[in-house]
């Protein structure tokens, strides 16, 4: 296969997700705490997931792993280049090297080759983005030096808020693996269909380690707790601005006629970073409101006039060159960012063309995100997870389909990919086993889900044995608390797994 066929077929050939069991329903959690349930569903969605004391980020992107490999028989020889996407990392030096460690653990038990010792291991930081910039790190490496060999990229979070924040009903937890290959089954990357926005934001959204020193901080919990240091409504302002111009850069770059109305027009189906249900409804929105206003055309001049929105406002205040940081500086954090953007929004809900840009393309794969809560970096793969088994299951996707994917991290970052459904996905598709990866929840009360999120002794529900096809459980067996001068493992994590 030459160097240009093999870029032009790199993509994703089989997938796996992990999520933890214990699970919080939505409609409780708002008679906990007051909240209004319907609205909570309708923002949020059903449910969310938290890890035990006896998991973290890596027990989760490590069975994701050994899913992957189990589910689709992959041989571990192969893989030379394991990417880990995470913001929810619990140490500053080891990344990916602790997957390579925990999968080949439970390889070995399993009675499977293991990984190589050739095999890189590189970790990927940028808020819920990195999942992103691990992929495109793998398919990169696939068409350079990694030609003959295969890559996994991992994904994962712990997405934990305070309990009576605005946050709190936002949490999740749990992990993404994909297979990346130059021959791949589910979907490939067009390396010639992609956009890059990045922009610094300074409060967006942070996890500053010194955070853990100020007095105050997070004071009800008992535990190493990793809530965020944010601000909501200058937040969902980054988000906005950073996809739109993510999808521009895409246009840009590609340099087609039509730019980004075009780049929209040709995706069959977008999916999209997911904090909470709505959240990217309301950002595909004020990317393809952008894409009518940028398009200009007299038909769409006439109907932006009917519908009284001043064009040029909306552009300006979605301009490339934006200094977001600085005006709220002036204006203060909580100033609506996008005033003539939200009118015009306002003017245009529930109109076909918008809806058809929107609503229409947003559906495939988005029921079963309802019981997942935000897995930041894993949230988009999740998605695409889902699209592709759903698809594969209702006959709502076919080969040479077109899926816009657009990630985005806090701070901020935004990526746009334009992939392609390959011929034969469905049985790939259907080995993701979406179900099989939710079915083992229990619900969690409201004295168990208070001392389970502060730290606080508790007995959980029984979870029952992962099912043999799943590739079983990992744990955290203890944590060293060693610290001499013969010998010192304090904080470090040992591991178990359980095949069963």
């Amino acid at each position: 296969m030459s160097s240009v066929s093999s870029m032009s077929r790199i993509g994703i050939n089989a997938a796996a997700l992990y999520v933890p069991p214990y699970r919080v329903r939505l409609d409780r959690l708002a008679t906990w705490t007051g909240a209004d349930p319907e609205k909570l569903t309708a923002v949020v969605g059903r449910s969310f997931r938290m890890t035990g004391a006896h998991e973290n980020v890596y027990t989760m992107a490590a069975a994701s792993i050994v899913r992957l490999i189990v589910q689709n028989d992959l041989d571990p020889r192969r893989i030379g280049f394991l990417a880990f996407g995470t913001e929810s990392s619990t140490d500053n030096a080891a990344g990916a090297v602790i997957l390579k460690g925990l999968v080949n653990q439970a390889l070995a038990q399993l009675g499977r080759p293991l990984l190589p010792r050739d095999c890189e291991v590189p970790e990927f930081k940028h808020a819920c983005l990195g999942g992103v910039y691990a992929l495109k790190a793998a398919a990169r490496w696939l068409a350079c030096d990694g030609r003959d060999r295969e890559a996994i990229v991992a994904t994962g979070d712990v997405a934990e808020y305070a309990r009576g924040t605005t946050g709190e009903p936002t949490q999740g937890a749990g992990a993404v693996a994909f297979h990346v290959t130059a021959d791949p089954a589910l979907l490939s990357l067009d390396f010639g269909r992609m956009g890059s926005s990045s922009a610094y934001r300074t409060v967006d959204f942070r996890k500053p380690a010194r955070r853990h020193e100020a007095e105050g901080y997070a004071e009800g919990t008992e535990r190493l707790h990793d809530f965020p240091v944010f601000n909501g409504k200058y937040s969902t302002a980054c988000y906005t601005d950073a996809v739109v111009q993510a999808v521009r850069s895409l246009a840009t770059r590609t340099g087609a006629e039509g730019g980004m109305l075009a780049a929209l027009e040709s995706a069959d189906h977008i999916v999209m970073h997911r904090p909470y249900r709505k959240m990217p409804s309301d950002g595909l929105a004020a990317i393809a409101l952008t894409a009518l206003l940028e398009a200009n055309t007299p038909e769409l001049g006439a109907w932006l006039q009917e519908r009284r929105i001043d064009r040029e406002a909306v552009l300006a205040e979605l301009a490339e060159g934006r200094d977001l940081w600085s005006e709220a500086r002036e204006r203060g954090i909580d100033a609506d960012a996008f005033p003539a953007l939200n009118a015009a929004l306002k003017a245009v809900r529930g109109d076909a063309r918008m809806d058809a840009l929107v609503k229409a393309k947003l559906e495939l794969g988005a029921a079963p995100l309802m019981d997942l809560g935000n897995l930041y970096t894993a949230s988009l793969p999740a998605w695409l997870l889902s699209l592709l088994e759903t698809g594969a299951g209702e006959g709502k996707l076919t080969a040479g389909a077109t899926v816009l994917a657009i990630g985005y991290g806090s701070g901020d970052a935004a990526e746009a990919l334009a992939l392609t459904v390959q011929p034969g996905f469905e049985a790939a598709a259907r080995r993701i086993d979406f179900a099989s990866a939710l079915a083992d929840g229990v619900d969690l009360d409201q004295a168990q889900y208070e001392a389970l999120h502060d730290g606080r002794d508790v007995t959980l529900p029984v979870v029952a044995r992962a099912p043999a096809t799943s590739g079983g459980r990992f744990r955290i067996e203890k944590i060293g608390q060693t610290n001499t001068a013969a010998f010192q493992d304090i904080g470090i994590e040992y591991y178990g797994f359980d095949a069963s």
